[in-house]
């Protein structure tokens, strides 16, 4: 893991294309502003987790559905 420091405005670059921006800070928390471009998506973790999940139950399903082999 490459774990940086940045301060308030400052902005880091992921590829050619993807940039991360601190946006501000106050008290324990960090925002972040991130442009991507529309092909790559952008989640927080919890969100990310529960699509995971979700399209996971969707493939067993589709696995062991009425039509399964």
């Amino acid at each position: 893991m490459l774990v940086l420091s940045r301060t308030a405005e400052q902005t880091i670059m992921i590829g050619d294309n993807i940039e991360v921006k601190v946006v501000g800070i106050q008290g324990g928390k960090v925002r972040l502003g991130i442009t991507a471009p529309r092909s790559v998506p952008v989640h927080r973790r919890e969100v990310y987790d529960r699509i995971s999940r979700e399209g996971q139950t969707k493939k067993r399903a589709k696995q062991t559905g009425p039509h399964a082999a």
